[in-house]
């Protein structure tokens, strides 16, 4: 089970509090853990990533263990410790303005 965290308005949108969990099936892989988010929030498809590209949104961040993982290729591993539910994956809008 992965643990993940949202920010407040896409908890708001997914209508859902605190962490959220998911079960993937196959490799712990950004793409995977997306893809399981999206299908069981239909309300966040296309607020993480493109719906056509699949890249990840300009102002949308991930980090785990300690790391930027924003620019990790979608398919690489996530931590171990994130597959294992020890640590969440964070997913943190950015801030921008000037």
């Amino acid at each position: 089970m992965i643990r993940v965290v949202l920010p407040a308005p896409l908890r708001a949108l997914a209508a859902v509090q605190g962490e959220v969990v998911l079960a993937l099936d196959g490799p712990a892989t950004q793409r995977a853990l997306l893809d399981a988010l999206e299908a069981r929030y239909p309300a966040l498809h296309g607020t993480l990533r493109d719906p056509h590209t699949q890249r990840r949104r300009a102002l949308v961040r991930f980090y785990a263990a300690g790391q930027d993982l924003s620019h990790e290729s979608p398919d690489a591993p996530l931590p171990a410790t994130v597959a294992s539910g020890a640590e969440p994956f964070l997913i943190v809008g950015a801030m921008a303005g000037g």
